[in-house]
């Protein structure tokens, strides 16, 4: 599953996963049970009463044979080998299938409040993890290739030119119209899902795991969650920025293709404005991933990721802490923040990357097993 989760000696066929408190383990098993007759899920065997917590202990599908990878893994070996294409395509395509099957089953307009808050309106919240990341203090941003630091503050009162498109990256702003967006009376269509879909919560064949955050979520937030977790998460924020969580949450994490980089920049002081130019580089797998997960995510009326911008930029911000991000990782969270809040920048043109080819055609990768 998870992180969090861990394998107890004697118990091979089960995780164990910790849970901070005893409300906290109700919560996640009254999720996973609205899920379990509706998708496939581990078995839940036993909650575990300990004196500083709880333990859950779950099937350990990859134990008992019933998976193999995970998609993140999926992911990375199609990226290697055409021929495990198809199982990608299989498990984004049935992933796509449970997201709009909850929201056509389970799925009604409540409020923002009336919904699972973690992911989103705790961190939007006034004082929440946006106010402490980006807006009490001046973050510094190191502009690539032309060694000038800008404060977060600075590169507000900045135009800026990527690959063309005229955009304004001012956080505190698009922070504002975030919580006017996402305010907790403003109603959603939810419906029961896992609540997290993201490359280590979805195994192959299609098990969910982890259900930390399982019970009524919004349809364009989970579809905001796993469509920033492929273009930019899966394959390049967490490898490189917190490699010890990719590590420990994938079965074989293999080095991630995917290169965004800064290609030109110019500052110009005098006129307030900067000019970049940026290509987002990705392996064949993750590129083909994407576009699957666009197409089957709209559904048959091409309408199921109309209001997904708001999520979107929650989920570009509030997910890896800026501290952390360096100048060139940093302004290209900015480019794709600014570029998801513009009302120019269309859904395709926002998650579009350039293919990396197979970096050994014909060659079969020697992580790739058989097909499950």
């Amino acid at each position: 599953m998870t992180a969090s989760t861990q394998r107890t000696p004697g118990t091979a066929s089960t995780f164990h996963k910790p849970v901070a408190t005893r409300k906290q383990a109700e919560a996640e098993v009254k999720g996973w049970t609205q899920l379990a007759s509706r998708i496939t899920v581990p078995c839940l065997r036993e909650q575990i009463a300990l004196l500083d917590g709880q333990l859950l202990a779950y099937e350990d599908v990859f134990a008992t044979g019933r998976c193999g990878l995970l998609l993140g893994d999926v992911i990375a070996l199609a990226d290697r080998d055409l021929a495990v294409q198809p199982r990608l395509d299989r498990l984004v395509d049935s992933v796509c299938v449970d997201l709009r099957a909850a929201a056509e089953e389970t799925g009604k307009h409540v409020p923002l409040a009336e919904c699972v808050p973690d992911l989103y309106l705790d961190r939007i919240r006034p004082g929440g993890r946006l106010d402490r990341w980006y807006l009490r203090r001046d973050l510094p941003i190191t502009l690539p290739h032309i060694s000038t630091t800008l404060t977060l503050r600075e590169l507000a009162d900045f135009t800026l030119t990527a690959n063309g498109r005229q955009l304004t990256a001012n956080v505190a702003d698009i922070i504002d119209s975030l919580r006017n967006a996402l305010a907790p009376d403003r109603r959603w269509l939810a419906g029961l899902t896992q609540g997290d879909p993201t490359e280590p919560n979805i195994a192959d064949p299609l098990c969910w795991l982890d259900f930390e955050f399982a019970g009524r979520n919004t349809a364009v937030g989970e579809a905001a969650n796993l469509l920033w977790y492929l273009m930019a998460l899966g394959g390049w924020l967490v490898p490189r920025y917190q490699p010890d969580v990719y590590a420990r949450t994938l079965r074989l994490a293999l080095p991630p293709l995917t290169r965004p980089r800064i290609e030109h920049l110019e500052l110009h002081e005098s006129s307030r404005h900067i000019d970049v130019r940026y290509s987002w580089d990705s392996g064949v797998g993750r590129s083909a991933a994407i576009t699957r997960a666009l197409e089957g995510l709209r559904g048959d009326d091409g309408r199921g990721l109309e209001e997904v911008h708001a999520f979107l930029a929650l989920r570009i911000l509030g997910v890896i802490p800026a501290a952390r991000l360096t100048g060139h990782g940093f302004l290209l969270v900015l480019i794709k923040l600014a570029e998801s809040q513009d009302p120019l920048t269309s859904i395709d043109t926002f998650f579009t990357t350039t293919p990396v080819p197979h970096p050994h055609p014909g060659e079969r990768s020697s992580h790739v097993p058989a097909p499950a």
